[in-house]
């Protein structure tokens, strides 16, 4: 279970808090065991911007364990003033290095906040776009970078206001949790999945997944928990309780592709994981993935990877995925 620590100050922006948090409650219900929650704050009790009291928070801890996320969340006003006591004892402990073994996650001047601390020395980032001049300014060995939605640098991933924050918290349940479980979640929140630009890598899991159509969801859904499966035009209609046509209608209107190519995607996915992490030889990876043969897949491959399945070999997805389909042998 991975602890999901939210760092809170005087007028917290409660949305910052509000949405992440959600967002990884609703996740613990789908994967129970996932996260644990947990509120921690100089003070016992403290007052939100909009007015709401917060109390019986957790003093903040000697030290966070490995793998905890740590959320340093966006305080309002325009500027973090360091010197306010709260603020000054939450900076300090940050740079006490209690905090260390986590990941580091700040939403909108949580950046700030951050930057004071020193925990962005030599790292891109970004933060509300108001503020990025106040962070260049608290932090010069960062590289500030502005219009992103969120910026991901090694442990350290900061994000734009407010809403932002949810953005943040469903690219980091796609990359622990899988992005079946990230495009529930969003499902649940009524909120579009989306990934910034500034992702380093290709994701076909997340592809087409960009909409809030549960028909379609549900098609999707079953193609990723088993690509391999025999499906033709007729089962995906049936998963999603309609027509062939009108479900090829609503996947042009909603994902932008046809439920078959949508199917091709997953299982060259599915392939393109096999060949970094096993060493299957492509015929073997080819049937495992739903193809006819290793030509085949070789030709649905070229749509989407340049590289041949041989430059693949050996290497580490960087953003892989932990699902594995349970139809698929394991070998």
């Amino acid at each position: 279970m991975r602890e999901v620590v939210f760092l809170l100050l005087p007028d917290v922006v409660l949305l910052d808090v509000a949405g992440p948090a959600d967002a990884f409650r609703s996740a613990e219900r789908r994967v129970p065991g996932s996260y644990r929650l947990r509120f921690v704050a100089p003070l016992p009790s403290l007052t939100a911007a909009a007015g709401l009291t917060l109390g019986a928070l957790e003093p903040l801890p000697a030290t966070l364990p490995a793998g905890a996320l740590l959320i340093l969340t966006g305080i309002a006003g325009a500027s973090v003033d360091s010197q306010e006591p709260a603020t000054r004892r939450a900076i300090g402990w940050l740079r006490s290095g209690a905090a260390a073994q986590a990941q580091l996650l700040c939403v909108c001047t949580g950046s700030v906040l951050a930057g004071h601390a020193g925990l962005l020395a030599g790292r891109e980032c970004t933060t509300h776009h108001e503020h990025i001049e106040e962070l260049r300014s608290v932090e010069p060995r960062a590289r500030v970078l502005e219009n992103r939605v969120f910026v991901e640098d090694g442990t350290v991933t900061t994000s734009a206001g407010v809403t932002a924050g949810l953005d943040l918290a469903l690219h980091v349940i796609a990359r622990q949790l899988g992005p079946e479980v990230a495009a529930g979640v969003a499902r649940g929140l009524v909120v579009y999945l989306r990934r910034a630009g500034t992702d380093p890598a290709f994701s076909p899991w997340v592809m087409h997944r960009n909409h809030l159509h549960p028909a379609v969801h549900r098609v999707q859904d079953a193609v990723t928990r088993d690509p391999a499966a025999a499906w033709s035009s007729v089962q995906l209609a049936t998963v999603a309780c309609t027509g062939t046509r009108n479900l090829a209608r609503l996947f042009a209107e909603h994902a932008g592709c046809s439920p078959l190519d949508y199917v091709q995607l997953i299982r060259f996915a599915f392939a393109r994981q096999l060949v970094t992490e096993s060493r299957l030889d492509l015929e073997r990876v080819a049937a495992r993935a739903g193809f006819g043969s290793a030509q085949h897949l070789r030709r649905v491959w070229a749509r989407w990877e340049a590289r041949p399945p041989s430059a693949f070999r050996g290497r580490a997805v960087s953003a892989r995925s932990p699902w594995r389909p349970e139809s698929v042998p394991a070998g």
